[in-house]
């Protein structure tokens, strides 16, 4: 079985005001920080990192005997997804996308993942909603209570059989719909997803706070 991961790294980091990816998280690189626990992976044979090849050359591998390569991203999300689709080899079986900006990431739950997606099909990590949930109007005003009962976040890996994720992103650029993750592009195909609840923290990288939030985590 051959596995691959895209790691998703071709955003701007305008809500960072800097450049997110390469910001220091205990001496590395955020984005460092992602590929290399998919470098560690056993499992993994093929890495495509989806950036600009600046911020590619600004970090510090040390490359293994994986496939590692780089490929400029598009204007959204799914359309930097698909340029790492495009040039993955055709004898993979599961892929595996992931966005740079999660460097916390844990072998242990990327193993849990690709596990749950061998067994189903498609597979995603993710955690059950906690926190008491609110609706509230433009005026920030609270009109509802919503119930969190099988309420989920979606947080990445999420891995699919390769057949699959080739099939739902046909349907998204034929479609032109905008989606948001790779489990949004199953639902256009009618593809169940199997959830992964991960226990450890997992969160994505987006004001300069979570930095500091993320070293805390990691210490």
């Amino acid at each position: 079985m051959k596995f691959a991961a895209i790691i998703v790294a071709a955003g701007s980091s305008r809500r960072m005001g800097f450049d997110k990816l390469l910001a220091s998280l205990r001496g590395k690189p955020v984005l460092q920080h992602s590929i290399e626990t998919f470098l560690d992976c056993p499992s993994i044979t093929n890495i495509i990192v989806v950036c600009p090849a600046d911020r590619f050359d600004s970090l510090d591998l040390e490359f293994s005997n994986k496939v590692i390569q780089r490929v400029d991203g598009g204007v959204d999300r799914h359309d930097s997804v698909a340029a790492g689709l495009a040039v993955l080899p055709s004898d993979i079986d599961y892929i595996s996308v992931h966005d740079g900006a999660r460097p916390l990431i844990t072998e242990k739950q990327i193993a849990k993942v690709l596990q749950a997606a061998v067994d189903h099909g498609a597979a995603a990590s993710a955690r059950p909603v906690t926190e008491t949930v609110k609706r509230a109007n433009g005026d920030c005003i609270v009109t509802e209570s919503v119930s969190r009962d099988n309420l989920w976040l979606m947080e990445t890996p999420q891995i699919f059989k390769a057949s699959l994720l080739v099939n739902a992103y046909q349907q998204v650029q034929q479609s032109g719909a905008r989606v948001t993750d790779e489990v949004s592009a199953m639902e256009l195909i009618g593809q169940a997803v199997q959830l992964v609840s991960n226990d450890s923290a997992n969160p994505k990288i987006t004001y300069p706070a979570d930095i500091d939030q993320a070293e805390k985590l990691l210490g």
